[in-house]
């Protein structure tokens, strides 16, 4: 860091980053290698000055210890990104920037806001003149320092000050910057949720691939690391499967054991799965591969109930499969196929809410900007982009072509892993889902007629008939005769 860039006090900085936790500084050090000179600030100032000591080095930074200080160092348009916790927090730091700032002034939102709060925000502060983005920023510390993909929502304007800056810093793939603008208001928050509820479900469907390998073929963790190493070479190259691998290597330095072994199998979450089944419901668009795997990770912090249910009845259990390869190939195509219907019910969850808020999502860049710098990076993204770019109405991914090709190839296979794991007394809610939606989607005539003749004999909700236009009615507790509603 020089002393002239320390030293600089009025409109010198072309970003401002405050809330300096990890997230926070790796994203201003990120800014400040690609030579821009980032203002920094934090409630405490001893981050601030912990940053400067450890990296000052690598860019030119501008330390302030209050918010005037802060603006006062940034270009104008002033350009503040918040990395704050999300909910009050942020809401106390946007108004206390709002109330220093000018009318034109730009303040960016990097956390995992709730989109509906983003909505909220950006229209307060458009009253006030100001631009608010809400922008996802997905990768984790590594990617916040390296290159994240980032989802940027808010005014189309905006983006115009901001964009080339954000594409600077994110991830790039084939010399594709992985950060578009989204679309309005909270565009970019709601798509960055729905990203969080895929790596949910994707996951889970992990821990499901890996538990079948240890529990139906009593693989170690260290076997189990080379079968997912495998894997990783083909359709499933994806950096969540190659982390996999790393983790089941890792020993554990106390005990010697894999360290995947010693660690309490209670997994934690931060709400946005839950968030994202929740706006599902609200949408009514069906995310039950999500939804499962949000749901198993709160069972597996049931311990009460879990211990309780300990010795329960298992019922006459098969042996272990006899052709441990075969097995073990089933379990990459059903793994492969449960991917593809979690990708394809949250694209759908994308669209539909794009379609009730107005905001022109176009999937495809969706595709585009998650093949790097986040959590859900995979190879097959180039398929999605492809089927998108190919018809950008697409109902469905599994009806793409090299989608249901794909699917269709694995079906047998799938169904053998949830018969297997049925008759093994394994739990493998994310890949029975998967393949219940797949089936269901596929059926020509789901029993939903019987369900709205019960609804209609109990609470005259009426139903429609295959034949003829219109709502009916059946006069249960009369002559069962139909009459229009």
């Amino acid at each position: 860091m020089s002393l002239l860039a320390h030293n600089m006090t009025t409109g010198t900085a072309q970003i401002g980053v405050t809330g300096l936790a990890v997230m926070g500084s790796n994203i201003a050090r990120n800014f400040a290698r690609h030579g821009y000179t980032v203002a920094l600030h934090n409630r405490s100032v001893t981050k601030t000055d912990a940053l400067l000591d450890e990296h000052g080095s690598e860019g030119n930074f501008v330390r302030s210890e209050t918010i005037p200080e802060f603006l006062a160092a940034l270009e104008k348009p002033r350009r503040v990104l918040i990395m704050v916790q999300a909910g009050a927090a942020t809401d106390a730091v946007i108004n206390q920037l709002a109330d220093a700032m000018d009318p034109g002034d730009i303040i960016i939102d990097g956390g995992n806001a709730l989109y509906t709060d983003t909505i909220r925000r950006e229209k307060a502060m458009a009253q006030r003149g100001l631009h608010f983005v809400g922008a996802g920023i997905s990768g984790g510390e590594e990617g916040a320092l390296n290159g994240p993909s980032i989802m940027p929502g808010g005014p189309a304007q905006s983006y115009e000050a901001l964009g080339p800056m954000l594409e600077t810093i994110s991830a790039h793939v084939d010399g594709v910057p992985c950060c578009t603008h989204i679309g309005p208001d909270g565009s970019g928050h709601f798509v960055k949720m729905v990203h969080n509820g895929i790596e949910y479900s994707d996951m889970q469907l992990i821990g499901e691939a890996y538990q079948l390998l240890r529990d139906g073929l009593n693989l170690t963790a260290p076997q189990i690391a080379d079968v997912f190493a495998d894997w990783n070479n083909g359709e499933l190259d994806s950096y969540l499967v190659q982390i996999t691998s790393e983790v089941l290597r890792q020993p554990d330095a106390k005990t010697g054991k894999p360290l995947v072994d010693v660690i309490r199998d209670e997994a934690e979450q931060k709400g946005t799965g839950r968030w994202t089944v929740k706006s599902a419901l609200d949408l009514g668009v069906p995310v039950t591969g999500i939804a499962e795997a949000v749901f198993a990770r709160a069972l597996s912090g049931s311990v009460a109930q879990r211990r309780a249910a300990i010795g329960l009845a298992a019922g006459q259990l098969a042996d272990a499969p006899s052709d441990p390869a075969r097995f073990t190939e089933d379990i990459r195509q059903a793994l492969y196929a449960s991917k593809i219907v979690a990708y394809a019910q949250g694209f759908n969850q994308i669209q539909a809410g794009s379609a009730e808020y107005g905001w022109n999502i176009k999937p495809g860049d969706l595709a585009t900007i998650w093949r790097g710098g986040c959590i859900i990076r995979a190879k097959f993204l180039n398929r999605i982009k492809e089927a998108f770019d190919t018809d950008p109405n697409l109902p469905t991914l599994i009806v793409a072509p090299y989608f249901r090709g794909a699917l269709e190839s694995a079906v047998d296979s799938w169904r053998r892993v949830v018969s297997t794991a049925t008759q093994l007394g394994i739990p493998i809610p994310g890949f029975s889902s998967a393949l219940s939606y797949y089936d269901a989607l596929r059926t020509e005539r789901l029993p939903a007629a019987l369900i709205q003749a019960q609804r209609d004999f109990f609470g005259a909700h009426t139903y429609g008939r295959i034949d003829e236009p219109g709502k009916f009615h059946t006069l249960w507790s009369g002559d069962r005769s139909e009459v229009p509603a």
